[in-house]
């Protein structure tokens, strides 16, 4: 089928995703989620996979679902249903097009899917603690709004390189960002699937709100941990940018990942985008984590305690088919900035407590 033109000079969206259990998970607890918000479909037919946006945008998104059994299953169903739900109610139908709107409508629509998972959690005790990551990507124009939940991830693809523009909502991203820890270090901690917060554990989540220009030829990949953890991103965009075909391309990276060991359930939405209402890219673009700034709402600040997850990919250290990377890529210990201040404190102490004693020996004598 001929890919739709657009003669009002649209932005042309070509979309595939796939979704695979893994080698090693017995069922899977992944979700995803694409829609043409105008139409209300979301079924990947050829009308979805290749489509003009309109002015009321297209969904992608990923959720992980957490918690054993068939809890996190439910949870991210019940994610990726409530998300496109609430959209339609309190966006598509109504006579609001503004950047704005779209935003607050993404985030509403992400408080409400946590509400609900978090409401059945609560009534029903065989599904207590369960929860799900979610990533969820709104289309509007030219500009990609994110709601970001957890650590799924989202990156674009450009001149052949992937660039990550959600940030991990994990212990080991905020221990980066403080510097106590390096990105390889990161990718090789035992501590690796310690989220911050998921929809459902928690009556209320801090949704922060993302947005991203993209511009003609752009790729957008969502993906769960299960291939994020497994395939590097320069992997990722080698094989975006090599294949056309995005049905290849989602199996490919999911192939991948499998090779890779497959520890975990694997997901790709991968949305390529094209047309005249897209500029061409440009050295001056920026790319990468941008925060949207809600009107009249403070930046989002993330809860300071965090949970393990029951699932979610191992390190990669320990997973990869070369093991001799185990023992060449050894976390070196860290000696950050509070670890410092810790060791000259205790070193104050004790000086002055050895002070206090001669001094005392000295008087007596």
């Amino acid at each position: 089928m001929t890919a739709p033109r657009s003669p009002d000079g649209g932005v042309l969206v070509h979309v595939f995703a796939r979704t695979d259990v893994g080698r090693t998970r017995e069922h899977n607890e992944d979700a995803f989620l694409v829609a043409d918000l105008a139409s209300g479909n979301a079924a990947l037919d050829d009308r979805l996979e290749r489509h003009v946006a309109s002015d009321r945008g297209s969904l992608f998104m990923v959720a992980d679902g957490m918690g054993g059994a068939a809890a996190g299953e439910i949870a991210s169903a019940m994610a990726v249903e409530t998300v496109l739900e609430e959209l339609q109610s309190r966006w598509v139908s109504t006579d609001r097009r503004d950047p704005e709107s779209f935003a607050a409508a993404l985030k509403v629509a992400t408080d409400v899917a946590n509400a609900r998972i978090h409401k059945m959690a609560a009534e029903q005790p065989e599904y207590r603690g369960m929860g799900t990551t979610a990533t969820i990507a709104g289309l509007l124009g030219d500009t990609l709004y994110v709601a970001q939940v957890g650590d799924s991830r989202a990156y674009l693809v450009r001149d052949g390189k992937a660039r990550q523009i959600t940030k991990d909502q994990s212990l080991m991203q905020r221990l980066i960002d403080a510097g106590e820890i390096t990105e390889e270090e990161a990718e090789h901690s035992e501590r690796r699937n310690i989220i911050l917060q998921a929809l459902g554990p928690e009556p209320s989540i801090r949704t922060e709100i993302t947005h991203q220009q993209v511009r003609r030829g752009d790729t957008l990949v969502l993906c769960s941990d299960g291939l994020s953890g497994l395939v590097r991103p320069d992997e990722i965009a080698r094989i975006v940018s090599e294949e056309k075909d995005l049905k290849m391309a989602c199996k490919r990276l999911i192939d991948r990942a499998n090779q890779n060991g497959g520890p975990d359930n694997i997901t790709v939405v991968v949305a390529r985008f094209d047309g005249e209402a897209l500029s061409a890219a440009s050295a001056e673009d920026s790319v990468g984590h941008q925060v949207y700034s809600m009107p009249g709402e403070a930046t989002p600040t993330l809860p300071m305690e965090p949970f393990r997850r029951h699932t979610g990919t191992p390190p990669t250290g320990g997973d990869l088919n070369a093991g001799e990377m185990r023992a060449t890529r050894t976390p070196a210990p860290t000696h950050g900035p509070r670890r410092v201040f810790v060791l000259l404190l205790l070193i104050a102490v004790v000086g002055a407590a050895v002070w206090f004693l001669l001094e005392h020996l000295s008087i007596t004598r």
